[in-house]
């Protein structure tokens, strides 16, 4: 007896109401709603032919969100993720280019459009480091001998 189990733990759902899950089952209690009010709100100005389509049509995208997943979200985190993307983040994305060959070759650069000769390797990394105090000598002692003789 074999028992078959899902190769993606993360798919599984457990259906609580009517086979749905509950996601599913909310979602479609918002369709009916919305049916409902729209059933009401329409009925003077319609007929019933295109009251009921217009109930359906109206209804439809509620039930389908329960069902949707859209790279690997469902249809409320993809609402909420386009209407931060849309609405809430910046859309102005500012791009400050570095050139970082320029910054290398900045003082021979600059060294040749004032005519000077290029910088050597030691001018380069004294112009790049801060100047460091120089250590105080300390005095030398003298050293004395343990010689008898002397």
């Amino acid at each position: 007896m074999e028992v078959k189990i899902n190769k993606e733990i993360r798919n599984y759902t457990e259906s609580m109401f009517f086979g749905l899950s509950m996601r599913q089952f909310i979602f479609s209690v918002l369709a009916c709603g919305v049916a409902v009010g729209l059933y009401f709100l329409l009925r003077p100005q319609f007929g019933t032919e295109t009251l009921s389509w217009m109930c359906i049509l109206g209804a439809s995208p509620f039930a389908m969100m329960g069902f949707i997943k859209y790279n690997g979200m469902t249809a409320e985190q993809f609402v909420w993720a386009w209407i931060k993307s849309e609405f809430l983040m910046p859309k102005k994305i500012l791009f400050s280019p570095d050139n970082l060959y320029y910054e290398a070759l900045k003082p021979n650069i600059e060294a040749r459009e004032k005519g000077l000769p290029a910088p050597t390797k030691k001018q380069k990394r004294q112009a790049g480091k801060p100047e460091k105090k120089k250590a105080k000598k300390s005095k030398k002692r003298k050293e004395v001998s343990h010689d008898k003789d002397a």
